[in-house]
Order: C-alpha cells, then structure tokens, then sequence
C-alpha cells in the first residue's frame, strides 16, 4: 500500500470505465499516486494496454489485454490486491 501522505487529496481522478475493458478492484488504492503507480505497473508489463485507474471507486480497467490473472499477478507485484469487480461496475 502507498506510504504517501496525498490519499484523499488527489480522489478526483475519475475514470469512465469502457464494456471492453477488463475490470479489477483495487481496495487498498487510496489515492493518485496508487493509481499511477498501477497504471504504470501495468502499462510497462503489457506495452499497448490503455489503464484506467480510479481511486474514489477502487477500480482499475484495462483495455487491450486479455489475460486477467496476468493484470492481477502485476498489481499484487506493485504492492496492491487485486480482486474481481462487481458485475454492475
């Protein structure tokens, strides 16, 4: 989990989350630098991907990837835990 001291002040980073995208839950993303460090994360790992990354609704989505034990097994190496999303998210 982040150690920053900025959790709450950068929750304005909404992210419109797309039918195609893959979509995880990130619980303990608290604020923009969790969410940029997981976008990065995953964008270097799967070069062409598209991350969105919000922390006021703890989701992440990934367009152009596939394979989500791959995006979940990145998360867990940035230092987060990933779980499935809601069906409604």
């Amino acid at each position: 989990m982040c150690g920053c001291s900025t959790h709450q002040s950068q929750a304005d980073q909404t992210a419109s989350h797309h039918p195609d995208a893959l979509t995880l839950r990130v619980e303990d993303m608290t604020c923009g630098h969790c969410a940029g460090t997981i976008t990065k994360a995953i964008e270097t790992k799967l070069p062409g991907t598209q991350v969105q990354a919000d922390p006021a609704t703890k989701l992440v989505s990934v367009r152009g990837a596939s394979d989500v034990a791959a995006i979940k097994e990145i998360v867990a190496a940035a230092g987060y835990t990933p779980s499935d999303a809601p069906a409604h998210a």
